[in-house]
């Protein structure tokens, strides 16, 4: 490998080569095979990206770019094959440009969710995050991996809220998708009062949506636009609590419906308690308190008269949920839908919750509707009962999309990396399930 035409590309002290530089990409949190890569680069710059994709071509090595910081989960940060070159974009940390008017942020791929939130709130408007990210995660990789996110109601399809993007594509070329195409110059274009909001482009071709969930196997985004909302005046957050999930999903489709909702979401037991504690203690105490399932459904008022819109709001629902004998409660025992508003509104709290009570989490998750999901429940319960994982200790997290046409299931499987046989149960139960989740109609789009 021709090193010093890497140092000529990104300079020296930006090439990395120790054992724990290496070690820290090789393996993730996943059941991924680890592989080492050859090096670790941090380009600086766009420009800089481009020229290490053009020498990828000239040498034929593979790269892999990471944007988010540690821990990785989903294996998508470790080489495939051996000799590849990380590309860690972490460093391109700009936020280009944030326009509270048009409602959208320009950022570059290292801006995480712990550094843009707080800056969109100092301009009156925030993001439509997904559940909890971790504060290091990449705000750009999360839109590209189509993470869910809590406000369906804003989403109008599956791009939302991922707009425009700078991608430099396998073969070295720089391109810019939906508006940000052109005509002109980014500067030109502001001079013209455009924000590059629209994701169509050039022309009417949508090309946003052709790299998102390819993890960099057709090009590396350098910046992207993230659509926003107004920050609301007021909010008021409700809990409703139910024994079987189905009569929660009527519910969720009645408010989509009503197009009511800001964060609507659906989570058990298993999930709210371990994103809301800190302990195994505090976990177990919480879970024995709640209902089985949970939906958690926040209201908000904007600019002109936020009472009086919460106060209809409130009422339709409330009356939607009295035709299924539910209730909109304000707690749940000790539990405040307010407290989790707020929780909900900011990056997850370290360590990471999916981590915080047993040291690892794997992931299932795929798109299907809301109404099929008691049954992909079912099939999960019957994997894990033949892998000899415990059912009843098993997260999971229902997340409307695009207003309620889709939504996301996922299965979060808790355990402790340090346990091999739990390992090794957790591996066979992912491999199975996800064959077994397939087969019934699931949905992997990511």
């Amino acid at each position: 490998m021709a090193v010093k035409e890497l140092q000529e590309i990104v300079g020296g002290d930006m090439i990395f080569e120790s054992e724990e530089s290496l070690g820290e990409y090789a393996k993730d949190m996943s059941i991924a095979p680890g592989i080492r890569p050859r090096c670790v680069v941090k380009p600086q710059n766009a420009e800089q990206v481009e020229k290490l994709v053009q020498w990828a071509n000239a040498t034929s090595t593979s790269l892999v770019p990471v944007s988010s910081g540690a821990p990785h989960f989903r294996g998508d940060t470790v080489p495939s094959v051996g000799g590849a070159v990380i590309v860690d974009l972490s460093n391109l940390k700009k936020m280009v440009r944030i326009d509270a008017v048009n409602r959208v942020a320009m950022i570059e791929a290292g801006v995480t969710f712990g550094e843009l939130v707080p800056k969109l709130k100092e301009a009156g408007i925030r993001l439509n995050m997904p559940l909890l990210p971790r504060a290091n995660k990449s705000v750009v990789a999360s839109m590209l991996d189509r993470e869910p996110v809590m406000m369906p109601v804003y989403q109008w399809d599956s791009q939302d809220p991922l707009t425009c993007t700078e991608v430099v594509f396998g073969n070295g070329d720089m391109f810019r998708t939906g508006s940000a195409a052109g005509p002109g110059t980014l500067e030109q274009q502001w001079a013209a009062k455009q924000a590059q909001v629209n994701p169509m482009g050039p022309g009417q071709t949508t090309f946003g949506n052709v790299l998102q969930g390819a993890q960099g196997t057709l090009g590396i985004v350098t910046w992207a636009t993230v659509r926003c909302e107004e920050l609301p005046a007021l909010q008021e957050a409700f809990l409703v609590g139910a024994d079987n999930y189905e009569i929660l999903s009527d519910m969720a489709y009645r408010i989509m419906w009503w197009k009511a909702g800001e964060e609507c979401l659906i989570l058990d037991r298993n999930n709210l308690a371990a994103a809301l504690t800190d302990s195994p203690e505090a976990y177990d105490k919480l879970k024995n308190a709640l209902p089985p399932w949970i939906l958690f459904i926040a209201l908000a008022g904007f600019s002109y008269f936020p009472e009086e819109k919460i106060a209809y709001l409130k009422k339709a629902l409330g009356e939607e949920a009295k035709k299924l004998d539910l209730s909109m409660e304000k707690a749940i025992g000790d539990l405040s839908a307010d407290e989790i508003l707020n929780v909900l509104q900011a990056p997850s709290a370290e360590p990471y919750w999916k981590i915080r009570r047993t040291g690892a989490c794997q992931e299932i998750f795929f798109s299907t509707t809301m109404d099929r999901v008691s049954k992909f429940v079912d099939v999960m319960a019957e994997e894990a009962a033949r892998s000899g994982v415990d059912a009843a200790d098993m997260g999971v997290y229902v997340q409307p999309m695009v207003q309620g046409t889709s939504c996301q299931c996922e299965f979060d499987l808790f355990y402790d990396p340090k346990k091999a046989a739990e390992v090794a149960k957790v591996k066979a139960l992912y491999e199975s399930a996800a064959a077994a989740l397939m087969n019934g109609g699931a949905y992997f789009s990511r």
